[in-house]
Formats: C-alpha cells, sequence, structure tokens
C-alpha cells in the first residue's frame, strides 16, 4: 500500500525524473510502506499545534502557484480530528489570493517549520472556506481566546497526507520565548549553586569538619581528588587519582568505593559509591554524589569538604554488581542517581560489542547525570524518559516486548527494582537473569525498639528505632565484618539462635535465611528480643 504522499504526487512525469536520475529505486519504498501516513497520530497533532506560523500553497487558474505565511498566536492551527485541521482566517490587506484560488482550486499544501528542533512536516489537503453565519460553533472551536481580532472566515482543511521532511538545511532560529526556556534552567542551576554556596560558607563558618591535611580514614588505597563537576544541582562528581600519578587498581564495571567521611554527629563513617567513569581507564575513579540534605550527612561531607587535593585512603574497590560473563543480549534500567553504576556497564558492553539497550529515568532532563556523555557515547540505544515532562518508563511493556534471552541490569530506587523484578517473573524471564543494586534496605514495617542478646558475649545490647544492629554492635566495640551497609553483600551475616527476624536484605537467599542467617546493617527483629551468635 503506497504512502499516501507517494500517491498525490509520484505522477508519471515525477517517476520519469526518478527513473532518469536513478533514484526510482529508492522511492519505491514509498509505494510499499504498511503506514500511508493518511490520518494524523499523537505525534502530528501536538506538532501542528505547538505551531505559530506555516507556509501554504496554492494555484490559480493560469497554474500559477502562490506561496503565503500565515501566523498567529501558537495553537491557532487547530487539529479538529484525525483528518481535519483548521484555522480561523481575520483580515489581512484584503487581496484574497489564496482565498480566490482555493475557489477554484481547493488543494493545498503546507510546510510547518519547528526553526528550534529543526524539524518539518509537509501536509497536503483539500480545502473548505466556511463563514461564521454557515458554522457558528465551528467558528467558535477556532477562536483564540487571547486574540480578539475579528474572523472573516475559517479555513477547514482535510487531510489527505502527510509526511516528515528531512531536516537537513534547517539553520536553527530561536524566538524570545525559546530563549527564556532555554534559559530556565540555567538561571535555576545559578540560583541553586548560589544557595548551596551560601549553605557551605555557613557551614564552614559554624567549624564543621573538614577533610584532615593527613588525609580522612585508613585503608591501604590512597587518593587524591583531582576534579570536582556539578552535574546537576544536586549531584556532584568527584574524580579521585594516585597521589603519584600511578595506575589505580583495575575494576571491573558495577565496582563501588567506599569512601571515608564526616556525619553531622562528628563522626568519621565511610559511605558507598559505585565507580561511574569507564573502567577502561587506570588513570582515574570518578563517583558521583547525590547530595541528601536530609541524611546522617556523609553525602554533604562530600559536596563540602571535598576539595581539590583532599586526600583519602580508602578501602580496594569491591563489586557485588558485576556483568555476567554469558553472551547474551542485556537490558540495562536506570533511575535517577543510579545511573552511575549502569553506566560504566553500558561502556563496557560497547567496548566488547555485546548487544544491549539502556532505558534511563530521571526527574528531568536537566537532573540527568552525564547526559552529555551518554548521548554522545550511546547514540540510538539510550532511551530518556523524563518525569516533568510526562513521561514514564513503562516497565510492564518495556519486559513483555524485551527479548527473553537478555539479562536485566537495575540500579534505582526499590519500587522500581521491585516492578522490574516482578515483571520479570510474569513474563517468564529465570532469577539469574535479573542484576539489581539497591540504594537502602527493603523496609516493610516502621521500626522498633527490641533488645540483642549476644550469647558468646553475654551482653544484651538495646536497639534503638532510628539506629541499626551494626550501629549499635560498633557503639559497643564488638568486632564486626561489614562492607556495603545498605544489604547488598550479606558481608555482615550472623547466625541467629532466638527470636524472629524481619529481613531487609537483597543478599541473602531462602537457604540462608532458613539456616538463621540475619544481615545486621538494616535486618531487624520482629520480636522483643533476639540473641546471636556473637
Amino acid at each position: 500500500m503506497p504512502r499516501a504522499f507517494a500517491t498525490i504526487n509520484f505522477t508519471p512525469s515525477v517517476k520519469a525524473a526518478q527513473t532518469r536520475y536513478h533514484s526510482r529505486e529508492a522511492n519505491m519504498g514509498f509505494e510499499l510502506a504498511d503506514d500511508t501516513r493518511g490520518d494524523l497520530t499523537l505525534r502530528e497533532a501536538e506538532f501542528i499545534e505547538a505551531r505559530d506560523s506555516f507556509y501554504q500553497a496554492t494555484v490559480n487558474e493560469d497554474g500559477w502557484p502562490y506561496v503565503q505565511h500565515r501566523g498567529g498566536p501558537i495553537g491557532f492551527l487547530k487539529v479538529l480530528d484525525k483528518n481535519t485541521i483548521g484555522f480561523a482566517d481575520f483580515s489581512g490587506n484584503r487581496q484574497y489570493l489564496s482565498v480566490g484560488n482555493l475557489q477554484a482550486n481547493e488543494r493545498i499544501a503546507m510546510i510547518l517549520m519547528d526553526y528550534r528542533e529543526q524539524r518539518r512536516i509537509k501536509i497536503w489537503g483539500r480545502v473548505k472556506i466556511v463563514h461564521e453565519h454557515e458554522a457558528p460553533e465551528l467558528i467558535a472551536r477556532l477562536e483564540m481566546p487571547a486574540y480578539r481580532a475579528r474572523i472573516e472566515r475559517a479555513f477547514i482543511i482535510t487531510v489527505e497526507a502527510w509526511d516528515w521532511n528531512c531536516p537537513q538545511h534547517i539553520t536553527p532560529r530561536y524566538t524570545d520565548r525559546d530563549i527564556e526556556l532555554l534559559l530556565a534552567p540555567m538561571q535555576a542551576e545559578i540560583a541553586t549553586f548560589k544557595q548551596m554556596q551560601k549553605s557551605s560558607d555557613e557551614t564552614k563558618t559554624a567549624s564543621t569538619p573538614t577533610v584532615p591535611a593527613a588525609g580522612l580514614g585508613n585503608g591501604p588505597l590512597s587518593l587524591v581528588v583531582s576534579g570536582i563537576r556539578q552535574l546537576t544541582p544536586k549531584i556532584r562528581a568527584i574524580e579521585l587519582r594516585d597521589p603519584q600519578g600511578a595506575d589505580l587498581p583495575k575494576v571491573e564495571a558495577g565496582a563501588h568505593l567506599k569512601l571515608p567521611v564526616i556525619l553531622s554527629n562528628g563522626k568519621t563513617a565511610v559511605r558507598h559509591y559505585s565507580i561511574a567513569s569507564n573502567p577502561a581507564r587506570r588513570d582515574i575513579y570518578e563517583i558521583a554524589v547525590l547530595r541528601e540534605d536530609q541524611g546522617e550527612g556523609g553525602s554533604a561531607f562530600v559536596h563540602q569538604h571535598y576539595q581539590l587535593g583532599s586526600l583519602l585512603h580508602c578501602e580496594l574497590p569491591k563489586n557485588d554488581f558485576r556483568l555476567s560473563s554469558n553472551i547474551r543480549p542485556v537490558l540495562l534500567i536506570a533511575g535517577g542517581i543510579g545511573i552511575t553504576a549502569i553506566k560504566p556497564m553500558a561502556q563496557s558492553l560497547s567496548a566488547s560489542g555485546n548487544e544491549f539497550v539502556i532505558h534511563y529515568a530521571a526527574a528531568s532532563e536537566r537532573h540527568m547525570a552525564f547526559g552529555d556523555r551518554l548521548r554522545h557515547d550511546l547514540g540510538t540505544r539510550l532511551h530518556c524518559y523524563f518525569s516533568d515532562q510526562g513521561q514514564r518508563l513503562d516497565i510492564d511493556e518495556l519486559l513483555q516486548h524485551a527479548n527473553k534471552e537478555s539479562d536485566i541490569y537495575i540500579c534505582g530506587p526499590n519500587r522500581m527494582i521491585n516492578a522490574v523484578m516482578a515483571a520479570a517473573k510474569h513474563y517468564g524471564f529465570g532469577e539469574e537473569q535479573v542484576h539489581y543494586e539497591h540504594f537502602s534496605a527493603k523496609r516493610t514495617t516502621e521500626n522498633r525498639l527490641f533488645d540483642v542478646v549476644l550469647k558468646r558475649s553475654n551482653k544484651v545490647i538495646p536497639i534503638q528505632a532510628n539506629q541499626t544492629v551494626l550501629q549499635a554492635l560498633s557503639e559497643a566495640e564488638i568486632d564486626m565484618l561489614s562492607d556495603c551497609g545498605v544489604g547488598n553483600c550479606g558481608t555482615c551475616a550472623v547466625k541467629v539462635l532466638a527470636g524472629e527476624v524481619e529481613h531487609r536484605d537483597h543478599a541473602l537467599n531462602t537457604k540462608q535465611r532458613e539456616n538463621n542467617l540475619m544481615c545486621v546493617c538494616v535486618s531487624r527483629a520482629l520480636t522483643d528480643t533476639i540473641t546471636l551468635d556473637l
């Protein structure tokens, strides 16, 4: 079935010209397409109604074409249904060239331009000129409330064909409104940065702890802050190098660093951050930190006190979220700051030639960390969804149509991970195909007070509602192995001798839980007392 525009325009003389200039075979595809492009879809309707002008061509009785520019407030050209558009005609220079031409030949051709985005659409149709006394309700539909000039008549266009035109050679042009919209995010970021700087200055004035000259932390890997970039209003990238310029330990995609920080209560702690730089690089690690103003102060410390030249002594990188060695298609899914773990996976897969796509959901384009790099490197393999534009990552639809042989990797909010896991199970993906990294522990009930009895130490330690078992054990100077702090790795798993556990980790399998293991970094007791083999 041919495209509607080809039926109209590929006349015998046009086909002869295509044959002469060797493009006939290439253009035959338009005559064999499944979609005729006769009905307007939502995409075309939104484009049409966002225009403030267009060009139209009519032909008089002598065969002379007449091209006219028509303009008005945004939305003056309206889509009435999937085959009909229309606009109100106001008094002009009173030559009536287009009106007269259309009385003799009802055909019209139109070009609608979006100079800013370098897009254009062509429309072919037939025009009926309607006056107010003939159809007052129709005229009322075409009125613009803020534009009160007198409507003389209306052009009602029955669309017979449309086609998106090649954007080549469209020079971008911007209206005052376009410039205001383009500058708005920058103005907002400047205001945010000024407020952040003010808060930082006030915090420093209040003598908040800073990174000591000798460095912070006591790990074997010394790193120096060699670069700082503000990726979004709340996400800051920190570049880390060896103080002597040596190569850093090799890492794979999914690895993380434990960075030393000083919390708002003055205590030293570590926070886990994915290594977001390309794993192929040995000269730097880059991490990206989302500032959590309602947290314990770890991310705020990084934002305020990690400065160029700051020395850190860290543990060696670890990886609880590595790519599988299976040669399968890969589906990458990231939500918000979760892109820090997914980005290096995409770069590794791209370098190895693996088949993959990445779906990235963020609050807005200006909150999209690493957006410029991802677009440059990944092209059409990157699919973005921005909440402020009404876009939503439909996980159910995505997995329904995904290759069922794919490995799936997710990093993002718990609700996103839970939705992916549920959809993957529903559509037949095996558990071994779904890999994820959580930001935080699962929480199914409100935190309650309980006591921990240490069987071997003969101690009883009360656990407060705002405290983890691991934190309480650390404060009681009980030596415990631990790593991630959010229930991803299972390093802190301990044998439970009595009591009922509310498991909030993502590391232990069913058999391990049946064997009464508990991750004390996140899990809690459902009973008033729980006894541990410590």
